[in-house]
């Protein structure tokens, strides 16, 4: 038996995220996919996110907890640590489990009984679909899940900070000129631009927030040199001749091996790195890094950027048109400024705060359009 839910949070967003799961699970068994978890129901998903949120601003030796919680019974855990006898899921609890498990990839299994929720050991292997809740911070959550395929960074739910709700928007996929990159971190596939369900540009999104320096990644066409018009010569870094180890490795068959995905995983984290250098990082649509520490200025033929849209593909949010400085500091404007240029670009920007911007260019408005995503990357 559950108590009733006291973070008023978790009552209000239960219902909208097992709307979110039932739509998924339903969708995974029309594509006849069999490998998914435990479909979450509401008040399963309220008792969770309240006991995680008053567990989230306790402290163990001055530490607050930071875990992953994976709602799904042992038997559907690859190779699951399980303790001799269940323990009750209760905030005190997981403050006391949490060292134990805050390293990456490793997640506290969760499961009910009549009695109510408990904690039967951990687990590094969990099915598609299955609800996962991360404590990040101190009143800060997020709801997630693993993508069905397998690898990649896990689809982001709802986020919720203090009293503050915000549930991702998936129709924002369905917008006109949505980037790539965008769609992917939606939890979205597009074949022409995933290996192995591994979409490069989320995994050096991810890699950039993390180094915490804030950073600015470029991409460029390997078909035209247009963009050397809009970065100061010379360039302080280049790369010659260009760096192409992450760039091979996506071209080579991958099948399942993990191997190949710990060598995509260590190129993307050597390349994330450049981009904590002052100046941008450019990489090529192929993958190739042609130079980092590099300068942006104006094009001679452009002019200076005036205006950008803003968005975040948060429910209810609504689009804004500011001057770009709005968007941050010297780096977004930089990158508005190259992408206004060239506008076959992507900008990433990654600020030391944690805020993390795509710049691309919109034909549907005719301007560039700033993608607010760090809520995404969480």
């Amino acid at each position: 038996m559950q108590v009733a839910a006291t973070y008023q949070a978790a009552r209000a967003v239960a219902q909208t995220i097992e709307s979110y799961f039932a739509h998924h699970f339903a969708t995974a068994t029309l594509n006849g996919d069999s490998e998914t978890g435990h479909q979450p129901h509401e008040p399963i998903i309220e008792a969770v996110i309240d006991t995680a949120f008053w567990a989230s601003l306790r402290h163990e030796e001055g530490v607050s907890p930071n875990v992953s919680l994976a709602l799904l019974p042992p038997d559907q855990a690859g190779q699951p640590l399980l303790f001799g006898h269940r323990l009750k899921f209760t905030p005190t609890t997981l403050t006391k489990l949490a060292p134990a498990v805050e390293r990456p990839g490793i997640h506290l299994g969760v499961w009910y009984d009549e009695n109510g929720l408990y904690i039967w050991g951990t687990t590094r292997e969990i099915p598609g679909n299955c609800f996962v809740l991360e404590v990040i911070e101190p009143g800060l959550l997020v709801v997630k899940h693993r993508r069905l395929e397998g690898f990649g960074k896990f689809v982001n739910v709802a986020i919720l900070k203090g009293d503050q709700i915000k549930i991702v928007d998936e129709g924002t996929a369905n917008t006109p000129d949505c980037p790539f990159v965008l769609t992917s971190m939606l939890g979205f596939t597009l074949p022409s631009f995933w290996n192995e369900s591994m979409n490069i540009l989320v995994q050096l999104a991810v890699s950039m927030r993390a180094h915490g320096r804030g950073g600015l990644l470029l991409v460029v066409p390997s078909s035209s040199q247009a963009w050397r018009e809009s970065i100061i010569q010379p360039m302080s870094y280049p790369v010659v001749p260009v760096f192409s180890h992450l760039s091979d490795l996506v071209q080579q068959e991958t099948g399942e091996a993990s191997s190949w995905r710990g060598a995509v995983s260590l190129a993307v984290e050597a390349i994330a790195g450049l981009t904590a250098v002052d100046g941008a990082t450019i990489l090529n649509d192929r993958y190739e890094v042609l130079a980092f520490g590099a300068k942006i200025g104006r094009s001679a033929s452009s002019e200076r950027v005036e205006q950008v849209i803003i968005t975040e593909p948060i429910i209810g949010n609504e689009a804004a048109v500011v001057h770009p400085a709005q968007t941050g500091g010297t780096r977004h404007l930089s990158a508005a400024q190259f992408v206004f240029d060239q506008r076959d670009a992507v900008a990433l920007v990654a600020s030391q705060d944690g805020r993390f911007t795509i710049f691309t260019w919109s034909h549907s408005y005719e301007m560039v359009h700033a993608h607010r995503v760090d809520a995404l990357l969480l």
